[in-house]
């Protein structure tokens, strides 16, 4: 504590109370949990980094993750109040959240691009245009409500092409002619393991313009405990800058503590393509920090959706599912500079 600062508690009870305070909020950690919608992997890297190095503690903050995986249903715990903030992958879920009334709300976008592909072994397409004439595209049924209706409706896919996609890309690489849904960060390396060069289409670059690796928390949390919230986001953001800018090695060393299937070389290749393709810092997040939110991309997706027919006139509501609140404030953008 500062001498001058403690020698004014003399003078007045008021400004002694307010210092002794704020060295009290400093020292106090508040506990929150922190789930990911799967297993530990590079491309959560930033929030690791947060950890592992201090940050979160830095902001107050001790921070149980909680990584997500095929067995785990980690969306249920918030609502629920058992975890305090969720990793999601796409602005779909937050507005079907609005859609069936489920008081949640997301406050940081920490991928500017979403990873989402198609994928074609190299060279069978000439272009992105030219893969709906695939006989067969690999996509998951959870996306079949998704993404596959509005690459029907804009892009001209049909109902004829799909094939389910189990997570097991044996069929796309048998049928060189396939084309397949892919995380850019994922499915693509594991082609290139088995011998496949492949092309990758992000959907992003296609008019899909959510965004990903996005952060949700109850509204309630929201309101009462702003400065909690806040403090959250800031802290990730500048885990990202670290892990992306500074020595990522503390986020990686706790990755591979959480997920013991991952290695050094898969880790450095999923981190190296998520910083290629320019997932993190990208778009709105150079001038306004890592994790920014646009609201007009956000009203325009819902729009895209419900032209898309996966939502009907008015019946979600961006301005519900998203704000933009917490971030746009340059948190970080110096120190990437």
């Amino acid at each position: 504590m500062n001498l001058p600062r403690l020698s004014r508690c003399v003078r007045s009870f008021a400004t002694c109370a307010l210092i002794l305070g704020s060295a009290t909020a400093v020292l106090a950690q508040d506990k929150v949990t922190f789930a990911t919608n799967w297993r530990a992997q590079a491309t959560h890297g930033g929030f690791f980094q947060a950890v592992a190095d201090g940050t979160y503690r830095k902001y107050g903050l001790e921070v149980e993750i909680q990584q997500g995986g095929p067995q785990v249903n980690n969306r249920a715990m918030l609502p629920a109040g058992r975890i305090d903030f969720l990793m999601t992958g796409g602005l779909l879920t937050a507005l079907e959240n609005t859609r069936n009334k489920v008081p949640t709300v997301i406050v940081a976008a920490y991928f500017q691009k979403d990873p989402t592909a198609l994928i074609a072994h190299k060279g069978e397409y000439k272009n992105f245009a030219e893969l709906k004439n695939a006989k067969s595209v690999f996509i998951a049924k959870s996306n079949q409500f998704g993404f596959w209706q509005w690459l029907k409706a804009e892009h001209g896919f049909s109902d004829e092409q799909f094939k389910p996609y189990t997570f097991n890309i044996g069929p796309f690489m048998v049928d060189k002619k396939s084309v397949q849904q892919a995380f850019a960060t994922s499915e693509v390396l594991y082609a290139r393991d088995q011998g496949a060069e492949v092309d990758v289409f992000l959907l992003a670059d296609q008019g899909y313009n959510t965004y990903g690796n996005l952060i949700e928390t109850r509204t309630e949390l929201v309101k009462n405990k702003p400065d909690l919230v806040q403090r959250f986001v800031d802290a990730s953001t500048i885990g990202w800058n670290n892990f992306l800018y500074g020595d990522p090695k503390p986020g990686l060393d706790l990755i591979k503590k959480f997920n013991p299937d991952v290695n050094d070389a898969k880790l450095a290749a999923e981190r190296e393509q998520m910083i290629r393709l320019d997932l993190v810092d990208s778009g709105d997040a150079k001038t306004k920090g890592i994790g920014a939110i646009d609201m007009p991309r956000v009203r325009d997706f819902a729009a895209r959706m419900v032209k898309a027919g996966i939502y009907k006139p008015g019946e979600v509501d961006a301005d519900l599912a998203v704000t933009d609140r917490f971030v746009n404030k340059g948190v970080g953008v110096k120190a990437a500079k």
